[in-house]
């Protein structure tokens, strides 16, 4: 909000005068101290001249700000570190995402991670049926209606596709969601084949480039690098560090199959797997 009063060239003053806010309210929301509602966000927008996009996300992310998010529903599965991810997954107008070990949780089916969590230690059946519930819900995000789903870009090495799981048919069915999925408008999957022999990260590790709605030339939050491990994760936001795995993902992109020959190798395999 400070950034959009800026850019509009108004004062803090001035701005609450017309909004009929005190100077310390206008402090605290400009701190990110209090919740808004969304008629103060549609009324700070209208006087600062937001378009219709950011005025959609400003909405939505008051709306989340004033209720705890639907994964604290299910409790502990969901850990402390991984609650920012979701969050910021929320918020985000583009994620990235390089899989060089398992096929993302946002295109994951029921099989497939139901076979994942099984391999997890300390769960107990009740444990991976809320694991698996918590990413099944975290799909919804590609079918939201307002704001607008993110663009989601994913970069899946080959040796995912056929590392299968003990459940054939599901993981036949998974591959084919891949790329039904993929047709979807704002979203794409594209495989890295082994043909490509050693790459640039080939040391790096799954990881996600998040990027955020900008508020004119800024954004209201940094793009952010996101990578997990056993039991953590990183979140990388200095410019220094976005910038190199910038030009991880662009070289990942040179590398990868165009669309039409990663669905055609996906269905080749789906193929294979017959037999």
């Amino acid at each position: 909000m400070k950034q959009l009063r800026e850019q509009a060239g108004i004062s803090l003053m001035a701005a609450a005068e017309e909004l009929e806010f005190s100077r310390a309210r206008m402090y605290r929301i400009e701190n990110g101290e209090v919740s808004l509602r969304k008629h103060d966000v549609l009324a700070m927008c209208s006087f600062y001249g937001a378009n219709d996009q950011i005025t959609e996300v400003l909405v939505g992310l008051a709306r989340e700000s004033k209720a705890k998010g639907w994964w604290h529903a299910y409790g502990d599965v969901v850990p402390a570190w991984f609650e920012l991810y979701v969050g910021m997954e929320t918020a985000a107008e583009r994620l990235r995402h390089y899989a060089p070990g398992v096929i993302p949780g946002l295109l994951q089916n029921r099989e497939y991670a139901e076979w994942l969590f099984h391999q997890r230690a300390g769960l107990d059946e009740d444990g991976v049926r809320s694991a698996v519930a918590v990413r099944l819900e975290r799909q919804e995000l590609l079918r939201r209606f307002s704001p607008r789903p993110p663009v989601l870009d994913v970069i899946i090495d080959e040796g995912v596709l056929r590392r299968s799981i003990a459940d054939t048919l599901g993981m036949q069915k998974q591959l084919a969601h891949l790329v039904n999925i993929s047709q979807r408008p704002g979203v794409s999957v594209r495989v890295l084949p082994f043909s490509v022999g050693p790459h640039c990260a080939s040391s790096a590790g799954s990881f996600t480039i998040l990027d955020f709605p900008t508020l004119g030339a800024a954004a209201p939050e940094p793009t952010t690098i996101y990578s997990e491990n056993l039991t953590g994760a990183l979140y990388l936001d200095k410019p220094r560090e976005v910038e190199t795995y910038g030009v991880v993902w662009r070289e990942l992109e040179r590398a990868s199959l165009d669309r039409r020959a990663s669905d055609d190798l996906i269905g080749t395999i789906i193929k294979e797997s017959d037999g």
